[in-house]
């Protein structure tokens, strides 16, 4: 009897289970299924307009659109170095109507800014590594420094070697920084609002180095006002075909990026997440949308959720320990 018993329970329990499997899966595809057709999307550019995060979204925007059929808009969210959009993104619905645009501030913020509102590795899911660009390392046009090398002879020799960068905490911050602990000497830290005050004060000779991407600094090197000493990628930019990287200067195995992407809330049904991935890598693909980042100094990357999340988590931990070694804050 025992034994029948158990057969019964058992043969009751699996009934159930195929009869609840479809609605489960229901439940879970709800508004899935008719994606996107129910209302806009929206790209949460975590940054104020102008920037190369406000470029990116504008950019995808458009080639989106037309895959989705749907009407695709860019709201800039900017604020605690793009840490008050993301909240939103975080905060709001999880039914891929809403998504971020980062920069590579996301991976160190969590290092610099102790009070955020969400946690970076659980409440968010990456739906794509758009791409990555090199810093540069430049000089006004008539600077002693000729070279890398003299810069870090000057620094060595404490001559009181000063850099701007676009912010304190910023990847160039921390760049240099790592630089300096690595090669055992010290410069002079001048944060700067962002890349256009940083230029501004470079192009005019008042901060002798400045550091930032391609898309603020190739401009002002093309109209021969500075002149790159560096780059940060690990291969030279393209863009910069004669300018040597920080490794073959002397720092094997340096690379410092600058890098975007799209981020979901972590609440984003899975399959929701994977056609979002699909359709990013598919407008990464579009000639236009590659030639466009291309033009903001942008080496388009792409590829799957996973590759994404193991690319920012690999720079969290970098810069996570440069803050700490270094007893960086936040402004």
């Amino acid at each position: 009897m025992p034994t029948t018993r158990r057969t019964v329970l058992a043969a009751t329990a699996a009934t159930a289970a195929s009869l609840a499997s479809p609605l489960v899966f229901a439940q879970a595809a709800a508004g899935v299924g008719d994606w996107p057709k129910r209302q806009p999307i929206k790209l949460v550019a975590v940054f104020p307009p102008g920037g190369s995060v406000d470029q990116v979204a504008r950019i995808l925007a458009p080639q989106l659109q037309a895959q989705l059929g749907q009407n695709v808009i860019v709201e800039n969210k900017g604020g605690a170095s793009g840490s008050i959009g993301t909240a939103q993104v975080v905060q709001g619905p999880a039914d891929g109507y809403q998504v971020a645009v980062v920069f590579d501030t996301h991976g160190v913020n969590p290092a610099l800014i102790p009070s955020l509102p969400y946690d970076t590795r659980r409440d968010l899911v990456p739906l794509v590594l758009v791409g990555t660009s090199p810093m540069v390392l430049a000089t006004p046009v008539n600077s002693e420094f000729k070279t890398f090398a003299d810069v870090v002879a000057a620094a060595k020799a404490k001559k009181n070697v000063s850099y701007g960068s676009i912010g304190n905490g910023s990847l160039g911050h921390l760049a240099m920084a790592l630089l300096g602990r690595n090669g055992g000497f010290e410069m002079t830290h001048v944060p700067y609002k962002g890349g256009g005050p940083l230029m501004q004060d470079a192009v005019a000779g008042h901060v002798p180095l400045s550091i930032g991407s391609v898309f603020v600094t190739k401009p002002h090197i093309d109209s021969g006002r500075l002149r790159p000493l560096a780059v940060t990628s690990s291969k030279r930019a393209a863009d910069l075909a004669n300018v040597p990287t920080v490794a073959e200067s002397g720092f094997a195995g340096f690379e410092a990026p600058a890098w975007w992407a799209l981020l979901g809330p972590a609440k984003m049904p899975p399959e929701l997440a994977r056609r979002w991935n699909e359709e990013l890598n598919k407008a990464l693909k579009a000639p236009e949308v590659a030639k466009k980042l291309d033009a903001q100094g942008i080496d388009v990357v792409g590829g799957s959720i996973e590759q994404a999340r193991a690319f920012i988590d690999k720079q969290m931990e970098t810069w996570a320990k440069v803050v700490k070694d270094n007893g960086i804050k936040a402004d």
